[in-house]
């Protein structure tokens, strides 16, 4: 289980701001709420560099911030 608490941890990217371990609840509400947020955020910045926005919106709530980081550095099409 420990794992897969830490999995969770780096894949919401609240593993590295924390200052100590997260129970479950608090990490999974927390990585809910801040997975969301990066969905829109991906959401915005592809549908403005004429990426898929849906495509990005699924991808954005998956893998959080990397996610938001991918669309960031991705070219922009025209």
């Amino acid at each position: 289980m420990d794992s897969l608490h830490l999995a969770l941890g780096y894949l919401t990217g609240l593993q590295f701001i924390a200052a100590g371990p997260l129970d479950w609840s608090t990490l999974l509400a927390t990585g809910l709420v801040v997975n969301i947020c990066d969905a829109i955020v991906c959401r915005i910045v592809a549908r403005n560099n004429g990426h898929s926005p849906r495509l990005w919106l699924g991808l954005g709530f998956v893998f959080g911030i990397w996610a938001v980081a991918a669309v960031m550095i991705a070219p922009k099409r025209t």
